[in-house]
């Protein structure tokens, strides 16, 4: 493990680190420093996205760049910090989790003004690490940067990847694996983990709602700190808002997350830790890839549920914010708990509407029903069939026919084809506009397992072809026809995904 009291080797490669978040919150922390790095090798980088950080890329690619991306040095005027939060994970509560091999770097402004977080995930062990050796392997880092990219691009809040650095250093997982650090980039690492963790030590809650309030609810900071619309009780319903929301923009891109604990569940209402994460091929509410979840408990359709279940975890760390009279602030946390279902269905149905070309109009509730069942019946491909209901508009019924059987899904066509009309849609923009919100390609289990198999064997081609494709979801080419098409039975009947760590 490395030493605090021995000398970090700086870079100033990266420049403008700020470090609020230690500074403020100085009992949630650990200044440490990752661990050495061998051989270290930068096998991708986000230029795009370094350009918003307003990071210059030849300084990344550069020796010293690598070094800071890789966790070999610091940023000369960062302050590296391992940060505690708990968590109930698979429902059990853990009373001290941690970055147990990650390492914030620091903040910076992007070129919107928007503070953001760097973290190395992989970087080596920290006083969090819970006898693990707090590094990461190179397939898992290239699948949350190849995953989190293609998040970004269908518009889902999330987390994103910066950098892959290989580090020379050999794993020891199944057998010994190649080392990799990734450079994540979020809106912060605040999450519902951290206030539990600081719910239950020492004084430090209330500085950690202010500080949570003022970076990602500046609006409620000026409102007082008691009363039934404290900024506290607001800050809950901020959280629930947004929490409903991204979990219903999950289920639309048929996303499953795969380890739904509350350290994974953010305030900022960012997607945040891609290791057993999976997208649906057939439509199936009881989909699960993950190797660990044996009982189903963050399986597709459960994720609402789940997540519903992690904010109850958040307001009872609020509790004692919201008022001093226990049952006045049980009773306004429960009132803002129960509106999530309703803002979630919102969310989703809207979304569902737009992705049949009826957005901005009444929701046919029936209507978006009878399809799902119709799908889960028949296991029509999630991603395909909204593409193949496009193309039906347009006159070319093919992928539809390949999807479902005409005699269970003509009765259902003809009366959505009544509801567009209704609502004087015609077919040619109807279906465009379904297509700028449908996505032809995600990342599908067997492609992404294919291109890190190949990145294990050093073949970066397979990667580098799928992340442009899938960060391009809704633009159609005739060359990339095999990204559309789902995978084998036989390959998802054994498909699982792992932890990564």
């Amino acid at each position: 493990m490395a030493a605090t009291d021995s000398p970090a080797r700086t870079s100033d490669a990266i420049t403008g680190f700020e470090s609020t978040f230690a500074d403020e919150l100085t009992p949630l922390t650990v200044e440490w420093r990752g661990a050495d790095v061998p051989h270290p090798r930068l096998l991708v980088v986000n230029e795009k996205l370094a350009a918003s950080l307003g990071l210059d890329v030849e300084a990344l690619r550069s020796d010293d760049g690598i070094a800071i991306l890789g966790g070999a040095a610091v940023p000369a005027d960062g302050r590296a910090v391992a940060t505690a939060y708990s968590g109930h994970q698979f429902g059990g509560y853990a009373p001290l989790l941690g970055d147990g091999r990650a390492l914030l770097l620091g903040e910076l402004i992007d070129v919107e003004g928007h503070r953001v977080d760097l973290q190395l995930k992989g970087s080596g062990p920290t006083p969090f690490s819970r006898g693990g050796d707090g590094f990461a392997v190179v397939g898992p880092m290239l699948r949350e940067y190849l995953v989190s990219e293609a998040m970004y691009a269908l518009g889902v809040p999330t987390t994103r990847s910066l950098s892959v650095v290989a580090t020379g250093r050999g794993i020891h997982r199944n057998g010994v694996e190649p080392g990799a650090v990734l450079a994540r980039v979020a809106a912060s690492h605040l999450r519902v983990g951290t206030f539990e963790f600081a719910a239950r030590n020492g004084d430090v809650l209330q500085p950690l709602a202010d500080y949570a309030i003022a970076r990602h609810y500046p609006e409620l900071a000026e409102l007082p700190p008691t009363g039934g619309g404290n900024r506290y009780a607001k800050f809950l319903e901020g959280v629930v808002e947004r929490q409903a929301a991204l979990v219903a923009r999950w289920m639309l891109v048929g996303f499953v997350h795969g380890v739904m604990n509350t350290d994974n569940t953010t305030i900022s209402g960012e997607t945040i830790d891609y290791g057993p994460c999976a997208f649906i091929d057939a439509f199936d509410p009881a989909a699960v890839f993950s190797s660990i979840d044996q009982g189903g408990r963050y399986a597709f359709g459960n994720q609402p549920a789940v997540l519903k279940w992690n904010l109850a975890r958040f307001a009872e760390t609020l509790l004692r914010l919201i008022s001093p009279a226990p049952d006045d602030a049980i009773a306004i946390a429960t009132a803002t708990l129960s509106t999530f279902d309703a803002v979630y269905e919102q969310h989703l149905n809207e979304g569902l509407s737009a992705k049949l070309g009826l957005a901005d109009t009444f929701v046919d509730h029936e209507l978006i029903d009878d399809l799902l069942a119709l799908m889960a019946e028949h296991r029509a491909d999630w991603t395909g069939t909204f593409r193949a209901l496009a193309d039906e508009l347009r006159g070319r019924p093919a992928p539809l026919d390949i999807l479902l059987p005409r005699d269970a899904s003509d009765p259902w066509v003809a009366r959505w084809r009544e509801a567009l009309a209704r609502h004087g849609r015609d077919d040619a923009s109807t279906a465009d506009a379904m297509d700028l919100v449908n996505p032809l390609y995600i990342p599908r289990n067997h492609l992404v397992d294919d291109a890190l198999r190949a990145a294990h064997e050093g073949d970066l081609g397979p990667f580098e072809e799928l992340l442009d494709v899938v960060t391009h979801p809704f633009e159609r080419r005739v060359d990339r026809v095999k990204y559309t098409a789902p995978a084998s039975e036989e390959f998802n009947s054994s498909f699982q995904t792992f932890c990564g760590t």
